[in-house]
């Protein structure tokens, strides 16, 4: 690489879940074998599978009954992420020993900027440096992306599995990056990909040889960004260790103990995920003017759509019947619902003043405000079982749903404004 040019790797934990799951149950090494949810609580869902279970089909966020399907030896374990959250940090300390410019991108991911640590060539040998540790210290192997940006050495990392490093020059990039498939760019999810191809572009060069004007056309602002990914123009910083992006959005989503089947079940569900998102908004001190819903049929399919308020809100209430709104504006029933999400983004602090109205309404929110703030007092006391809604009360199944302590969506830091590309979650 040239002289001035950035030196950026993308570290990918290969099979990450299983593989600290197989050190501490080696008689799995030799079966084909999963980590996933409880299936008897629907949450039966593939977390990570070893490469003896992908090798029969079985792939990360099917369910368990359809993993048996291609695999009916495949052995199931429950996850431990306080185990693989220490894997994770003990990782982050070996980064840490070559620079402190790191970036997490989920619990088994990061990128590491190496451009200023002595000795560096080509990043390549560098890399291989940090395999060979990961192996050794950690028992895991790691796939390595190298390249000049961070993109293209997410790109790298997904390139060879597992235990490969990968380096994507100015030079290589359209013989290696280009053919790939569209799908395999950071950020573009199943309904993108599907509307990409739908307009005759099935490959990333082919994205990036599309004018930005016709891809934000059709995708608005996303296509501009995406095209240039797919250009390797992408020049976002690698941030340092203890640098955290301001928050973007507050969520929670899970998968259901059961399809929700009727308005009566979504309006129930939304209320129990939209009293986890308050009380984050307010433990946080901030109110936001976006809500956004995000809908998984039972054939997987997804979308989501998003909402402004007139004023910005840290209310169960106002979060759950925006959400409930969005919803029978958009569903048909056409199929039971699977999974469901809300968040909460547009954010501002609740120290901001907010304008009075001449009816008394923002004197009632206040006042409702302060109740919720009680609520939280009792919670952080007793647990957050003890004061429940009624309208959850309805479903035993539901009633001891605790999303706020299971089932949280953490912050994508990568999109200065937004969320991911395609619609999905």
């Amino acid at each position: 690489m040239r002289g001035l040019e950035r030196i950026i790797l993308h570290s990918d934990l290969n099979c990450f879940y299983a593989s600290v799951e197989m050190l501490y149950h080696p008689e799995y090494r030799d079966k084909p074998m999963a980590v996933s949810g409880d299936p008897d609580q629907r949450h039966g869902i593939i977390l990570t599978a070893n490469y003896l279970a992908k090798a029969r089909g079985v792939r990360t966020g099917e369910a368990i009954w359809q993993a048996r399907q291609k695999c009916p030896s495949l052995v199931t374990v429950p996850p431990d992420y306080s185990r693989y959250l220490r894997f994770s940090q003990m990782a982050r300390k070996i980064y840490g020993d070559y620079t402190d410019q790191i970036e997490p991108f989920g619990i088994d991911e990061a990128w590491l900027d190496v451009t200023a640590t002595p000795g560096v060539g080509d990043g390549k040998a560098l890399a291989d440096e940090i395999r060979g540790r990961i192996w050794r210290e950690l028992g895991i192997t790691v796939s390595i992306g190298v390249s000049f940006n961070k993109v293209f050495a997410k790109i790298g990392s997904d390139y060879k599995k597992p235990d490969a490093t990968t380096l994507i020059t100015r030079e290589n990039y359209r013989e290696i990056v280009w053919p790939l498939p569209v799908g395999d760019l950071l950020y573009v999810g199943p309904a993108t990909r599907a509307k990409l191809e739908g307009k005759g572009i099935y490959t990333i060069g082919a994205l990036a040889q599309t004018p930005p004007e016709r891809l934000s056309s059709w995708l608005g602002k996303w296509g501009r960004m995406l095209w240039v990914f797919a250009g390797g123009l992408d020049h976002s910083p690698v941030t340092r260790m203890g640098e955290e992006a301001a928050i973007q959005s507050v969520g929670n989503s899970c998968t259901t103990p059961r399809d929700l089947e009727s308005d009566e079940d979504v309006r129930m569900t939304l209320y129990i995920l939209s009293d986890s998102v308050a009380a984050r908004l307010r433990e946080q001190g901030l109110r936001g003017r976006t809500v956004s819903l995000s809908i998984r049929d039972n054939m997987l399919a997804s979308f989501t759509r998003q909402k402004k308020l007139p004023d910005p809100t840290c209310l169960t209430e106002e979060i759950a019947g925006e959400a409930f709104a969005l919803f029978q504006k958009n569903y048909r029933w056409e199929r039971g619902i699977r999974s469901i999400g809300v968040s909460v983004s547009d954010l501002s602090s609740r120290s901001e003043p907010l304008q009075l109205d001449l009816l008394g309404k923002q004197l009632r929110r206040e006042e409702r405000e302060a109740l919720e703030d009680a609520m939280d007092h009792l919670r952080r006391r007793y647990g957050n079982q003890c004061v429940r809604r009624g309208v959850t009360l309805s479903d035993a199944q539901f009633a001891g749903m605790d999303p706020k302590r299971e089932h949280v969506i953490h912050p994508v830091g990568f999109i200065p404004a937004g969320g991911k590309v395609g619609g999905g979650f």
